[in-house]
């Protein structure tokens, strides 16, 4: 089960959450607000068994970006700019 990165945009409550990709973040644990969760960037974390995947790391990094990349799109415009810096 994939696990999420959160943070409540009212009380500024950060957590990780796991739940499937289709289901919707829950009310926020701190203040039980509802809808009040933002998802948050997270890094790519998995484990490459050669053995059992054919895949390069570079295949697998490519597919972990395009599945987050409306999250990521979405945090970007929210903060303005970016600074590659």
């Amino acid at each position: 089960m994939p696990r999420y990165n959160y943070q409540c945009s009212d009380c500024g409550h950060s957590c990780v959450i796991f739940h499937l990709i289709d289901e919707s973040a829950p009310a926020c644990p701190k203040c039980d607000t509802e809808d009040s969760l933002v998802k948050q960037i997270n890094t790519p974390f998995f484990k490459i068994d050669n053995n059992k995947t054919n895949q390069k790391v570079g295949e697998l990094t490519k597919e972990y970006i395009e599945l987050n990349r409306e999250v990521l799109e979405e945090q970007k415009s929210k903060r303005g700019t970016y600074d590659e810096t």
